[in-house]
């Protein structure tokens, strides 16, 4: 697959942006007649770090994927300040599956020191049958560390694909113990595979996508079945994947989920949206996220900060089918 190509040119109706807030990632689902927006936000006054210690999640409404959406309400607005995500809701994912809509996220809590709060991060997950209404959220983290594992400081940036067996498939941002303080060891990916989306998730125990060259390999990954394949998007943090040599964004494939490869066209894009004037370049462009509406149209999500760095909003790109 050739993800590049797929790419077109997205308008001035597909940024989602709100006044006074950094706005980031962000998970698009149907309900109905309805779409809707599950993103991440937190004030532009606490600076752009402050998005491991305050972010929120929030939905936001719409009725055509590259139309407006509208913010609807704040996700978990009451969570105690001693839960494990009581500081921090951040980096969502949206599934959709046996009547309900599972939302994963990263969580944490922590007393204002950035690097406690990055390494506290754990995921968690929400649900609910109707979006507008209440979203349950489990008590402890579906994927906690692992003392002596591949994950045994943090986990974060969930994404997962549900399987008509029944079984949900995890991949996500790992970091173990193993380095120097207080980052820790290499971010690298893990997989873990549950028989239902609350879990219990079972871990794969084994990195996936490593850089051999540095061990901030990749992150942000999101994964998704087409054509009877899996494939994956991720942040290639030094462009190893993609052989840009600088930040990019690469494609791998799996057939099981567990052993994964760079595709044979492993750069997906580059810092550059592509517009009806051309490509526009821009300072970060991550988080990735597809929606595949029913009637087979697919829309690619992405958290953007633009060259001058004052602003981030979310963009839709939207995707040609694939060949």
């Amino acid at each position: 697959m050739d993800f590049s190509s797929r790419m077109l040119p997205c308008g001035t109706n597909c940024i989602f942006r709100e006044e006074g807030y950094f706005v980031w990632g962000a998970s698009m689902f149907r309900h109905g007649e309805s779409l809707y927006m599950v993103y991440s936000r937190w004030e532009k006054s606490k600076g752009f770090d402050a998005w491991v210690t305050d972010s929120e999640l929030c939905l936001a409404k719409g009725q055509d994927a590259l139309g407006t959406f509208e913010h609807v309400k704040v996700i978990g607005p009451n969570r105690p300040n001693n839960a494990w995500y009581g500081s921090c809701m951040h980096n969502p994912t949206v599934i959709s599956a046996t009547g309900k809509h599972y939302l994963y996220f990263m969580g944490n809590r922590g007393d204002g020191d950035w690097w406690q709060h990055r390494n506290r991060q754990r995921i968690g997950v929400a649900w609910t049958d109707d979006p507008e209404n209440e979203w349950h959220i489990l008590p402890d983290p579906v994927i906690d560390v692992t003392p002596g594992a591949i994950d045994s400081r943090m986990v974060s940036n969930p994404t997962a694909v549900h399987f008509e067996d029944g079984k949900t498939l995890m991949v996500y941002k790992a970091v173990s113990d193993d380095g120097p303080e207080p980052a820790g060891g290499a971010v690298i990916c893990g997989v873990a595979e549950a028989e239902d989306p609350l879990g219990p998730f079972k871990k794969h125990g084994k990195p996936i996508m490593v850089n051999p060259q540095n061990p901030w390999s990749v992150e942000d990954p999101f994964i998704w079945r087409e054509n009877g394949r899996l494939y994956a998007l991720v942040k290639d943090f030094h462009g190893y994947f993609t052989g840009t040599g600088t930040c990019s964004t690469a494609l791998f494939e799996s057939q099981d989920g567990y052993e994964w490869n760079p595709a044979s066209h492993a750069l997906a894009f580059g810092l550059a949206i592509p517009t009806k004037t051309g490509m526009q370049p821009v300072k970060k462009l991550e988080r990735p996220q597809i929606f595949f509406d029913e009637d087979g149209s697919a829309v690619l999500l992405c958290a953007c900060m633009p060259k001058d760095e004052t602003d981030t909003y979310n963009i839709r790109i939207p995707l040609r089918k694939a060949d």
